[in-house]
């Protein structure tokens, strides 16, 4: 069982690691006087003072002033490394902060591509949900990361969910996009993994008439293509 307060032997090598990795941090020194300096050393890419904690066993659960774990740090600010540590020594993938992010969900819709691969390889909850009660997918493919959204149909996720909004993964990827390749190659993604080409938003309006409206003829023929209406 993870401990609350590490030892004092486990705080210095952990502010022994940060002062020996980066000397320029600033407040490195403070850092890691308690567990919430994981989260510090995690969301500065340290890796070696990560590492050490890690070693003294820190709880890796622990929360920042945001509801923030560790691991949502480090995948805040893409540390692949870090993250890597983190969830190999057994970080919550799915362990959400106060708005309802995860270091699953963050990564797909921040198009953090490795590491949410990391995180479907340990126990990603395809059907959690952030704040806008959408999944990875919706945010991945309004914000054009064709690999991502790749990545997260091949591992399963539900490509006609509806979020809170009433969009799909297809009307953000059209609703709120520019219409271009990034685009158009998601729309075409989403249509292959037997997105339905139809469901409407709120007030009705279909995908198709949504790229229409838009000028977005590429997105329009892959959609009249599919049987859109």
């Amino acid at each position: 069982m993870r401990r609350t307060l590490f030892s004092l032997s486990a705080l210095a090598l952990i502010a022994g690691a940060i002062v020996m990795s980066e000397p320029t941090l600033p407040g490195h020194q403070a850092i890691a006087q308690t567990e919430t300096g994981l989260i510090e050393a995690a969301s500065a890419g340290n890796l070696a003072a990560v590492k050490a904690a890690i070693k003294a066993g820190a709880d890796l659960e622990v929360r920042g002033k945001n509801g923030e774990t560790a691991l949502l740090a480090a995948t805040h600010a893409n540390h692949i490394d870090v993250a890597r540590a983190l969830i190999e020594a057994g970080a919550n993938v799915n362990a959400k902060d106060a708005i309802n992010d995860s270091p699953y969900l963050y990564a797909g819709a921040r198009g953090h591509l490795e590491i949410l691969k990391l995180t479907l390889a340990h126990g990603a909850d395809l059907t959690s949900t952030n704040r806008y009660g959408g999944t990875a997918l919706i945010p991945a493919a309004e914000r054009g990361h064709v690999e991502t959204v790749r990545t997260l149909i091949a591992a399963g996720v539900k490509v006609d969910h509806v979020n809170n909004l009433h969009w799909t993964a297809l009307l953000e990827a059209i609703i709120l996009a520019d219409g271009g390749e990034r685009h158009v190659e998601i729309v075409k993604q989403l249509i292959d993994a037997g997105a339905d080409v139809n469901i409407a938003d709120k007030d009705g309006v279909t995908p198709l008439q949504h790229a229409r409206q838009r000028g977005y003829a590429p997105m329009v023929a892959l959609l009249e293509k599919a049987g859109a209406k």
